[in-house]
């Protein structure tokens, strides 16, 4: 009884935090966008990266206020002085807090889709921080009017240029939405713990950001010990471990081409992204068993 009631106080203390964190480095960010557009000096962008950073570190600070054990597994050849493109497996609205508390990561950022950049303070901020929207042309359109060909790749790669100026990781989640078994059976797909990757997404920031990157992260998230609302088991204090590992893959080992033009890169850059899949949803069977062994011998342990 006192175990759980320190775990409802853990979580909705850490809960408290994340919160009151975001609304505070949320509103400065806001404002100092709003001196940007005023004045766009390079200070006013440091600043704003400043704010940035001091919420991811809130973030970090609540998930170890909530008792959850927090594990990362970060290649050699990351640091936080670099340019790469992360592709994660989405499990949680969770999974944006545990990545941005990744100190390791350079500025973590997202794509965007055009229409957000009128959403008040989420289109605002994310647009003083510097982070690309995308507007991309359909093969339909582009049959209508040839002159939009790769209009969408140059205008992407335009409002990308910020990434120049400070060590950035674009964050993409490959299968578009957050995992549920609902979503899964639907899906008919062929993975135990992940839906379909979406490798088009993949593939277009993949073009767009060739030339800034040092590399690209192959990320896998794992929560252990929660019901399938893993935001509520984080509430509620009862999220025992988090693991994240995190895979340097070299450019060179990438496929890379004009996805929405080129039918055979297609199949090609869908290919290594399945086989990508696969790795990862062995690498999360093998660590929820080894997991699982774990709780079991301690609780043997206990009960002697």
């Amino acid at each position: 009884m006192l175990v759980n009631i320190m775990q409802l106080i853990r979580g909705a203390v850490a809960t408290a935090v994340l919160v009151l964190n975001t609304a505070l480095w949320g509103t400065l960010i806001f404002l100092m966008g709003l001196v940007k557009l005023l004045l766009p000096l390079a200070l006013v962008s440091h600043a704003l990266h400043g704010f940035y950073k001091c919420w991811c570190r809130g973030n970090y600070f609540a998930l170890k206020l909530s008792g959850v054990q927090f594990s990362t597994e970060i290649a050699p050849q990351i640091n936080a002085q670099g340019w790469y493109l992360l592709v994660a497996n989405h499990i949680s609205w969770l999974d944006i807090i545990v990545l941005t508390a990744i100190e390791a990561l350079p500025a973590p950022k997202f794509f965007l889709k055009d229409e957000l950049k009128y959403v008040p303070l989420i289109g605002s901020g994310a647009w003083a921080l510097g982070m690309p929207f995308m507007k991309r042309a359909s093969k339909a359109q582009i049959a209508k009017n040839p002159k939009l060909k790769g209009m969408d790749v140059a205008r992407t790669q335009k409002s990308c240029k910020s990434f120049k100026h400070h060590p950035t990781t674009v964050i993409n989640f490959a299968e578009g939405t957050r995992f549920t078994e609902h979503k899964q059976q639907r899906q008919n797909s062929p993975f135990k713990h992940l839906l379909k990757p979406k490798a088009g997404g993949t593939a277009f920031a993949l073009q767009v950001l060739i030339e800034q990157l040092d590399g690209l992260i192959n990320a896998t998230l794992i929560y252990h010990g929660s019901n399938k609302n893993i935001f509520q088991s984080f509430m509620l204090g009862r999220l025992a471990v988090i693991d994240v590992k995190l895979e340097y893959v070299p450019l060179a080992k990438v496929p890379q081409g004009d996805y929405q033009l080129d039918k055979a890169y297609r199949v090609t850059f869908q290919q290594y992204l399945n086989a990508q899949w696969h790795s990862k949803d062995n690498l999360i069977d093998s660590l929820s068993t080894l997991q699982s062994s774990s709780n079991a011998i301690a609780k043997e342990v206990s009960q002697l």
